[in-house]
């Protein structure tokens, strides 16, 4: 990185800063989260930030992105590049991008002893902010190998957050290290969410955190940190994950309901300097979402919403492509549905311990889960080809708008209107821009640029 990237990069983490300071004077703004390594779903969170004038924050969890390639295949730096890429083909100005990692610990190797685990980890954490991740994530609160919890039970709080203290000593290190200029790191602490990369939804909605137990936590963190020298770092804390009471599984989600975060909402602006982060707030209400930000929860985070309604939007170009197959003799099918099941079967790693039913079940939730576990298997070669494939044939063969209107009824409409080109890739990043500029009237994007300026 170069000192003017640097310098750029510091003011938008400062942007940020400031967009969240006025979420704690009741402003009501604040700023989502893109969890997502999908070059469509990028591309389209490029496309409502230009349009909205926004900063936008992209974030790699451990399981995508790490020093071994995650599931993406990706390093931090490669990440980073890829994500440079695609800014520079939309025209994305890269000064208002914000790089994040969630999820950064030691969840990835928790089959191994806490050591090995946490060495990984440290490393992990040093490989994002060399990389230009700005917005780091501290997570310690799965239980390694040799952790002696009963199953389903926390770690406690001395030991994650000794744990994560030990994780923001090693970011603390790497960033030393960057050229002068460069953003110190800001920090998420607390983890009161699912496991990192999906969820396992039962009958009831999740208890929203208590007070009690959120002081708590706080204070056993700031101690940790105290005790390693990091006073200047602590201050850098932007947020602290806590449940909301959302969540989402196969076929529900439970919504957010203000009057239970009340208290939340009060301790924020009496008792801590900094927000909230909400997870898992995927397929929440435009308005739900808006009262999140209310209330604090000022960083929104989505993932699974986005690439769910992208395989909306393919699932439906693959049905307008068999249709016009049928008067295209010499347009040869893509398959993809098919090659996306394939792949599902030939690795049910990323979806096995999701689902639950007889084989019609499983094949119904691997199609159409909210959990979308079908997002681990875009970057799939036979599946990556096969979407290729779709937009090739849709591009040069562009359906006819009455049959669009039948499977992309909004995106039809925007192609009458003449506001949306009828090709595949823009009809794909419209249906993911539906959901973003939900979280974009959410967080009152518009002014909350105007008054980090």
């Amino acid at each position: 990185m170069n000192p003017r990237s640097e310098a750029r990069n510091a003011h938008a983490i400062q942007r940020l800063v400031s967009i969240l300071q006025a979420n704690r004077r009741g402003k009501g703004r604040g700023i989502y989260s893109i969890c997502s390594a999908n070059r469509f779903v990028l591309e389209a969170g490029m496309l409502q930030a230009k349009r909205d004038g926004s900063l936008l924050l992209i974030e790699a969890t451990s399981n995508q992105v790490n020093q071994f390639g995650g599931y993406t295949g990706q390093t931090p730096q490669d990440f980073v590049k890829s994500v440079r890429e695609i800014a520079k083909s939309m025209k994305m100005p890269w000064e208002r991008v914000i790089l994040g990692g969630d999820h950064l610990g030691p969840h990835v190797w928790r089959n191994s002893g806490s050591k090995a685990a946490m060495e990984k980890a440290c490393e992990l954490v040093r490989e994002y902010v060399r990389a230009g991740f700005t917005k780091i994530h501290l997570d310690t609160s799965m239980p390694c190998a040799d952790d002696a919890v009963k199953p389903n039970q926390p770690l406690p709080d001395e030991i994650v957050s000794a744990r994560a203290a030990e994780l923001c000593q090693a970011a603390e290190g790497a960033f030393r290290a960057l050229p002068r200029g460069a953003a110190p790191p800001r920090y998420v602490v607390g983890t009161e969410v699912p496991i990192p990369g999906g969820e396992q939804l039962g009958t009831q909605a999740p208890e929203v955190t208590s007070t009690k137990n959120l002081a708590q936590t706080l204070e056993i963190a700031e101690d940790a940190f105290r005790r390693r020298g990091l006073r200047e770092a602590w201050k850098r804390v932007l947020a602290v994950v806590i449940q909301p009471g959302v969540e989402f599984g196969d076929a529900s989600v439970f919504h957010y309901d203000s009057r239970k975060a009340k208290s939340l909402s009060e301790f924020c602006t009496r008792k801590w300097s900094g927000v909230y982060e909400a997870h898992s707030t995927d397929y929440q209400t435009k308005q739900g979402l808006r009262e999140m930000v209310k209330d604090h929860f000022a960083i929104l985070k989505v993932g699974p919403w986005l690439t769910f309604a992208l395989r909306e939007a393919v699932f439906a170009l693959e049905t307008v492509e068999q249709e016009l197959l049928r008067v295209r003799p010499g347009m040869a099918a893509s398959h993809v549905q098919e090659s996306l099941e394939k792949a599902m079967l030939e690795n049910p790693a990323y979806w096995k311990s999701y689902y639950r039913g007889n084989e019609a079940e499983l094949r119904l939730a691997r199609r159409y889960s909210y959990s979308d576990r079908v997002r681990y298997y875009w970057p799939h070669p036979a599946v990556s080809g096969a979407v290729q494939h779709l937009v090739d044939n849709l591009t040069a063969n562009p359906a006819p708008q009455s049959l669009l209107s039948q499977y992309l009824p909004q995106q039809a409409e925007e192609v009458r209107a003449k506001r949306l080109a009828n090709r595949p890739e823009d009809l794909i990043r419209h249906k993911v821009l539906e959901v973003i500029d939900q979280y974009a009237f959410a967080c009152n994007m518009r002014r909350a640029n105007e008054a980090a300026c």
